[in-house]
């Protein structure tokens, strides 16, 4: 088989095995490998770690494939949805996966995992990029979930929901905090959507735990006391 012919068939995987790379080929173990470094040495194939590789540059097309299952969320979800004007460097990926490797460096990226339980692997969907399937959280989930893993702070997440509440649906963003089961996010959703204008009081005081909690968790629990939701505003919510 030419060069090109090898390409061409590859160019359906995103991410490929030496085995899948052998069904291409048609070769056997030692050709194969053969072949495959000197793909590699040509700048054909880019090697992502040990025993897996790829045709394509674009770390994001890849990061969600690499462990299975997982999926795109934080700031890498929120800069795909256009709800932030900041240009992540890193991209990070969410999975109910144990890994031994949490960060790994691909064309000028890290991509960085987090695992998580799974009741907390909810709330994405698949995109179409290249041709190829992305799995990315949902707009409202990636908030979530820069909530929930604390990766984002606090006065960010709000300036992210005021700037852009006309895109987001709301209704959704608190049934996913629900779902969490969270309940010190769901006071802090909670008292940031009613700064916001929006009342979701009566649907959250359930949550409501008599302990108080610190609206910026990076911050030190020093500050005004909101008594209805059990917050210390230790950080200004403009």
């Amino acid at each position: 088989m030419k060069m090109f012919e090898v390409i061409e068939s590859l160019e359906k995987y995103v991410i490929f095995d030496l085995n899948a790379f052998k069904h291409v080929v048609g070769e056997k173990s030692s050709y194969a490998r053969l072949l495959l470094h000197r793909m590699k040495k040509n700048g054909h194939v880019f090697q992502i770690q040990k025993n897996r590789y790829t045709l394509y540059k674009d770390p994001f097309l890849i990061a969600s494939r690499i462990v299975w299952p997982s999926y795109i969320s934080l700031w890498s979800a929120l800069r795909y949805y256009n709800l932030t004007e900041q240009i992540p460097h890193d991209i990070w990926v969410i999975t109910s996966r144990k890994t031994k490797r949490k960060m790994i460096k691909y064309s000028n990226a890290n991509i960085i995992f987090i695992y998580t339980k799974p009741k907390y692997f909810f709330g994405f969907k698949k995109i179409i990029s290249n041709n190829f399937e992305i799995f990315i959280a949902e707009p409202e989930k990636a908030l979530i979930d820069s909530m929930l893993f604390r990766k984002i702070s606090f006065s960010e997440i709000a300036s992210v929901i005021k700037n852009n509440r006309k895109d987001l649906n709301i209704k959704k963003l608190v049934g996913f905090a629900v779902k969490t089961g969270n309940k010190a996010l769901i006071k802090r959703l909670g008292y940031l959507l009613e700064k916001l204008g929006m009342d979701c009081y009566t649907m959250l005081k359930k949550y409501i735990y008599p302990v108080y909690t610190p609206l910026e968790y990076n911050l030190p629990s020093e500050g005004k006391r909101i008594e209805k939701w059990k917050i210390i505003e230790n950080t200004v919510i403009d």
